[in-house]
C-alpha cells in the first residue's frame, strides 16, 4: 500500500548575521518582491544579497553567483538593492532595501563597485 509523508522536511534558517549586515533601514521597495529564484543553487539567500530585476519582464531575482563571488551582471538587468532577511530559496519572499545602511563585510558575497554606483542610495560601511 502506498503511503505519503504529511509532514514538512524541517528547515533552519540562519538569520544570526541579518542584524549585522543591515545596519540602518530606511526604506524598501513597498511590500517586498518575490523573487525567480530559477537556477539559484544555494539553499538560502542571505540577507545582504543583491537583488537585480529583468527590464523586459519585470521579475525580480537574486543576484548570480560565481563562486565565491557575484556574477557579471546579465544583460537586460538592473541593480535593484539588497536583500534585507535570509529566506530559503524555495520560499524567496523577500524585503529589498534601497536606502539605507549596510554592513559590507558581513555581505555574503564581496560588494562591486557596480553594485555601489548602482544602489547610491546605500551607504555601505566596513563595520
Amino acid at each position: 500500500m502506498k503511503t505519503a509523508d504529511l509532514n514538512n522536511t524541517p528547515t533552519t534558517v540562519d538569520t544570526g548575521n541579518d542584524s549585522i549586515v543591515i545596519v540602518n533601514y530606511l526604506e524598501g521597495i513597498i511590500g517586498g518582491r518575490t523573487l525567480d529564484a530559477t537556477g539559484f543553487t544555494p539553499a538560502v539567500i542571505q540577507a545582504g544579497h543583491v537583488v537585480i530585476k529583468e527590464t523586459a519582464t519585470g521579475d525580480f531575482k537574486p543576484m548570480p553567483i560565481n563562486g565565491a563571488a557575484y556574477a557579471a551582471l546579465p544583460a537586460g538587468h538592473t541593480i535593484e538593492g539588497i536583500v534585507v532577511a535570509s529566506v530559503l530559496t524555495s520560499k524567496p519572499f523577500v524585503g529589498i532595501l534601497v536606502r539605507g545602511t549596510v554592513n559590507k563585510e558581513a555581505c555574503p558575497y564581496p560588494i562591486t563597485d557596480a553594485v555601489k554606483t548602482a544602489l547610491p542610495l546605500v551607504r555601505f560601511i566596513q563595520d
